[in-house]
């Protein structure tokens, strides 16, 4: 009876322990930035992004048109690895604000507008470009009307061209709205990782950090002509009568050549009740959540479908046969390998090394790779450490995750290959090899790309130094962490085959149909688990939409490398039933043929969805992003499938005994 006593009290003990400490602790929240109060009157900076279109896709900079610029001088802000590749630049702007103070002021008036700028302006203006604006890491959001329908869009166009109207009006006035919640000082803590750094607000910091929290930033753009002669004799930041946006064309400010442009802003502040964590919500709003679940019940039925062809495979047919063929004598079995057909009879040619297996072992490497940075990036992000507040986090963190995974590449590819061989010899050309495949094929697409960026003085063109600082990334850090991982794989203990491979290869029966063809309609089971998830992704991409759904992406991914296992074992299965020993490449091809429809629906999406894609450059620029997204698709699919199928074959032969 007393060790019954002594345990409840120790769990009685634990329990105390556990209140008292969520006394004392505070709460974190990971919202992607650190939050910033301010006291009225305060001053506040907006910034602006580069000028996007998602009919051309090319960024340009904000001051590539005459805009009003800073008393100061254009600034750049500091851009972390994924914002510069995502051709972001954020400079700072003449828009100011104080804090709580509602104020309409000026900023400048133009000199007369020479016929380039004019060009420009009315080119910018035809492809729907945007002009983007951010206030304490909040992008500014522009709500209207369409066909009855109230829709939101982050930034302002910077012009408009009437229906039916032949003359082009720009974006001179902004009327900015922001939210504002008066911080109340709760024992919350807050951790960000955001671009001002990781801080914390604790209660030590209440009477500091008391004052106004920005929860919103909204933004009506309108087009207003005014005196030139009478604006030219204001200075910046003057006061303006506050006006309304004019209905009338006549009253707004026309794009035309030797025409004087005047800026002007009014801004106000209004209390929200909306809380500074919750100040995303409005952004990240998930609309069709149906139609991400009913990609998840449709991938769980493949799934189910195909357990049941792997369950019949090992416990009817395999099991069977094993079990028939375990109890008969040598003499018998030596009378029934004649008479069988089948996966059996390929028991001492199922093991021969494959065509190009060298590729073999690099693609692996790469596959896996891949796939460990999918599924990190995509973890972290499901649990909130890559906020869309932190512009560029998920790039970058991407990129960084690939590079210490080399080690992970670098042991697959190699100890793959010392098992198809039998030896180590050749294992740095392995790891070499590994850590320049898919990078260099990255690299050699993204520099045609940046050729035509550079050539059209986009934005989004990769600088020579950000050339450097990746070559440097790469050579520096994943070639030696694949070239360890590739030693690790070396002294790692070689897996010995169940079988012994014959001397001479055993003939493959002629086929009524090419074995091609069922490895590619093998890909479209693994494409109908992608498929609509990857409508969201192209979207956000191409569309300026934010994606913030990692939750269901994460479960899509797991269900994809479901379906790929299966699907591949069922194939290679298939295979060696009919005495095809070679299912190493159709293992392999079997789930990443997922790539090639990955393609056709990215070109398909082009074709369909983005109709408003305009010129040949925009259109080589998808393609070519699409064709990098495909191939790091076909190297993370056809790796799983692969190393499935290998266990597979490895256990299904280390059951047949063999003198």
């Amino acid at each position: 009876m007393a060790m019954p006593s002594i345990c409840k009290r120790k769990y009685w003990a634990a329990f105390i322990f556990l209140v008292l400490v969520s006394q004392i602790c505070h709460g974190f929240y990971l919202p992607g930035t650190y939050m910033h109060t301010y006291t009225t009157g305060e001053e506040i900076t907006v910034k602006v992004n580069s000028l996007t279109s998602i009919e051309t896709e090319l960024p340009f900079s904000y001051y590539s048109l005459p805009y009003c610029e800073p008393l100061g001088g254009i600034k750049k802000s500091a851009e972390n690895l994924g914002e510069l590749l995502m051709g972001d630049q954020i400079d700072n702007s003449p828009y100011r604000f104080k804090m709580n103070v509602n104020q309409s002021l000026y900023l400048c008036t133009t000199y007369p507008l020479s016929e380039n700028e004019v060009k420009l302006l009315k080119q910018r203006t035809h492809d729907l470009y945007q002009v983007n604006m951010i206030l304490d890491n909040l992008p500014a959001m522009r709500y209207a009307t369409q066909n009855g329908i109230k829709v939101q869009w982050t930034g302002y166009p910077v012009g408009y061209t009437p229906p039916g109207g032949t003359e082009d009006y720009i974006i001179n006035h902004l009327q900015f709205k922001v939210l504002i919640h008066e911080y109340e000082g709760a024992g919350v803590e807050i951790i960000g990782t955001g671009e001002e750094g990781m801080g914390v607000i604790s209660e030590a910091d209440k009477k500091k950090a008391s004052g106004y929290e920005i929860v919103g930033f909204e933004v009506t753009p309108c087009s207003v002509k005014y005196d030139p002669e009478k604006m030219t004799k204001l200075h910046m930041y003057d006061a303006v009568p506050s006006v309304s946006c004019p209905l009338e064309l006549e009253k707004s400010q026309v794009i035309r050549q030797q025409e004087r442009v005047s800026f002007t802003y009014e801004v106000e502040f209004v209390k929200s009740n909306i809380r500074w964590p919750s100040r995303w919500d409005a952004y990240l709003k998930m609309e069709g959540s149906r139609v991400h679940w009913f990609s998840i019940l449709n991938s769980l039925m493949v799934i189910f479908f195909l357990a049941g062809i792997v369950f019949v495979i090992f416990l009817r047919t395999v099991r069977r046969d094993l079990t028939r063929y375990e109890e008969l004598d040598k003499e018998a079995q030596a009378q029934m390998n004649e008479e069988l057909s089948g996966w059996k009879l390929v028991v001492g040619d199922v093991f021969r090394e494959p065509n190009h297996s060298k590729l073999l072992a690099v693609m692996v490497g790469n596959g896996v790779q891949i796939l460990g940075m999918a599924a990190v990036s995509i973890v972290f992000a499901a649990l909130g450490f890559m906020s869309p507040a932190s512009r560029g986090m998920l790039l970058t963190g991407m990129i960084l995750v690939y590079l210490f995974l080399g080690i992970a590449a670098g042991y697959a590819g190699v100890r793959l290959w010392r098992t198809i061989k039998g030896t180590s010899e050749g294992w740095r050309s392995i790891s070499w090899s590994i850590s320049c495949f898919f990078p260099g094929i990255v690299f050699v697409i993204l520099t045609v790309l940046n050729f035509i960026l550079w050539g059209s003085k986009s934005t989004g063109a990769l600088p020579i130094s950000l050339y450097f600082i990746l070559l440097s990334l790469w050579f520096c850090i994943s070639v030696p962490l694949t070239l360890l991982g590739g030693f690790l794989g070396t002294k790692a203990e070689p897996i010995q085959y169940p079988v012994r491979t014959n001397q001479i290869p055993r003939e493959i029966p002629a086929r009524k149909y090419p074995s091609w063809l069922l490895v590619l309609g093998a890909g479209t089971l693994p494409f109908g688990t992608l498929f609509i998830e990857l409508f969201f992704i192209l979207s956000s991409i191409w569309l300026g939409r934010f994606y913030y759904v990692f939750g269901f992406l994460l479960i899509v991914l797991l269900l994809l490398v479901i379906v790929c296992a299966e699907v591949s074992v069922v194939l290679t299965y298939m295979h060696l039933c009919v005495e095809d020993w070679m299912w190493w490449w159709k293992a392999y091809y079997a789930s990443g043929s997922v790539a090639l429809y990955v393609f056709l629906y990215s070109i398909n999406y082009l074709v369909f969805d983005l109709q408003s894609l305009s010129g040949p450059v925009s259109a080589i620029l998808y393609i070519g992003y699409s064709l990098i997204m495909a191939i790091a698709i076909m190297l993370g699919t056809g790796a799983i499938g692969f190393l499935t199928s290998f266990y597979f074959v490895h256990y299904l032969f280390s059951s047949v005994k063999i003198d």
